[in-house]
């Protein structure tokens, strides 16, 4: 699926951000390390985020007193997952492609900052059932 152009800007800004971070601090700390530097060089982008945005679970049309928390999103628009893990596995992006699912947000990022060369930690994905529209995290809880 294509995406908007503006869109694939937000993530290519929210992916260089990270960049930035991995190369100031490289791998190896914990993800509570990398979040509030991502928030910093987001905003020194001039990008809005928002953090630990909750998702409630609704199960059956009845909304649960669990919820599950998005560490980003970027533009009301980008879901930004970040790990500090030995390596990405499935139920990473499974976590990711539900985010999606639930908020309606077009595009999500899954960012782990445990690599090398952090292009191999980032995993971009779309959201193909979403609407034409921002994404709406639930600010009803």
């Amino acid at each position: 699926m294509e995406l908007p152009e503006h869109l694939n800007a937000i993530t290519g800004e929210i992916i260089g951000s990270a960049i930035e971070v991995h190369r100031h601090f490289g791998p190896g700390l914990f993800e509570s390390t990398y979040v509030p530097c991502m928030q910093q060089e987001l905003k020194a982008r001039g990008l809005s985020y928002r953090t630990q945005c909750p998702v409630p679970l609704v199960y059956k049309g009845l909304k649960l007193e669990a919820s599950y928390r998005i560490d980003l999103i970027v533009e009301g628009d980008v879901i930004v997952e970040l790990k500090a893990i030995e390596q990405l596995l499935p139920v990473h992006e499974s976590q990711l492609l539900t985010y999606l699912r639930l908020t309606g947000c077009p595009v999500g990022l899954l960012i782990n900052f445990n690599v090398s060369k952090l292009i191999d930690g980032v995993k971009r994905r779309v959201n193909t059932r979403a609407p034409d529209s921002a994404c709406r995290p639930h600010s009803d809880v």
